[in-house]
């Protein structure tokens, strides 16, 4: 009981000072985190017919949001933990990412 109780707090802790640096935007955890101009974020881009400014900005790929209780259905992020500014796409992509410590 203790061991889940500490988990919780654990969880909430991390969550809270990841949330503080993503000020900009959603917490986020994406299979991949990659330059606009990459292979496969440039496919993605083009069949979402999305007009990037800046080739070299982080996008995300195959994303969830982080929430207090866990990243879509799962409860941590095992992959990129980002915060990003648009994430209007699905999880297919987001844009403006930038790496997050949790």
């Amino acid at each position: 009981m203790f061991a889940k109780a500490f988990s919780a707090v654990t969880l909430f802790s991390i969550l809270a000072v990841a949330t503080a640096q993503c000020t900009t935007g959603a917490l986020e955890c994406c299979n991949s985190v990659e330059a606009a101009s990459s292979p496969a974020a440039a496919a993605v881009i083009k069949s979402l017919g999305i007009v990037v400014q800046d080739v070299n900005a982080l996008v995300g790929l195959t994303c969830s949001p982080i929430t207090a209780v866990g990243v879509g259905s799962g409860t941590a992020c095992s992959a990129s933990p980002v915060c990003c500014t648009d994430n209007s796409w699905g999880s297919a992509i987001s844009l403006g990412c930038l790496p997050v410590t949790l």
